[in-house]
């Protein structure tokens, strides 16, 4: 099966690590980037559009036709957010940017970020846990071919790559110790960007996969 997909927050750690596996992968046929500012990659499968408002595609929206795969890696922390302000930029932005996908390409295979410990149930206590769950469940009542919800833990960066969160690197040496003691909490990016890729191409049982089903996508 051939892949044309979607990538919006390549110029972050886990968009950069997913867009770097889709160059990798012979399946990937075409990447679309949707950018705020230049990702500044170059390579013949990748175009790439600059678009500020995620909130308004009407100008961009003849260019997101014909689009199999949208891996949306794009993301705020909430850290210092007040609630309302990180659903807005969570749950709003994420769902305009879908709702517009699905209408333009129904036969699309949509994988979303979301992150270890995400509430399902939405009435947790923990803020971001609760919007990214409304969010998670808004996205699988879309009209999407599949929607995919993936929930990482730590994850091990892809070495060589620009985008590196800077904690990463002080604290990477707890991997191999927590992958040994704690699997269902530790991945490599690589993992999860293989898994995102293979959950266009092969499918997957569950539609929220959290870090022992990235790491089993991956292997497939």
């Amino acid at each position: 099966m051939k892949i044309k997909a979607i990538i919006t927050g390549a110029t972050g750690m886990v968009g950069e690590g997913v867009l770097h596996e889709c160059l990798q992968q012979p399946e990937v046929e075409a990447v679309l980037l949707i950018n705020r500012n230049p990702s500044g990659v170059s390579h013949p499968k990748v175009s790439e559009i600059i678009h500020k408002d995620f909130f308004d595609l009407s100008s961009i929206e003849s260019q997101l036709s014909g689009y199999n795969a949208c891996f949306f890696c794009l993301g705020v922390s909430s850290v210092g957010m007040k609630e309302d302000e990180y659903r807005h930029l969570t749950y709003d932005l994420t769902l305009h940017v879908a709702e517009t996908l699905a209408r333009l390409n129904p036969d699309m295979t949509f994988g979303y970020i979301s992150g270890a410990g995400t509430d399902s149930t939405e009435q947790g206590r923990s803020m971001w846990a609760r919007v990214k769950g409304a969010t998670e469940n808004a996205l699988m009542r879309l009209p999407f071919k599949k929607a995919y919800m993936f929930r990482p833990g730590f994850m091990k960066p892809t070495p060589g790559l620009k985008n590196t969160l800077v904690y990463y690197k002080y604290i990477n040496w707890l991997y191999p110790i927590g992958r040994a003691l704690y699997p269902a909490g530790f991945s490599t990016l690589q993992e999860l960007a293989l898994a995102m890729i293979k959950s266009v191409s092969v499918g997957y049982e569950k539609s929220i996969l959290e870090v022992k089903d990235i790491v089993d996508l991956a292997k497939r």
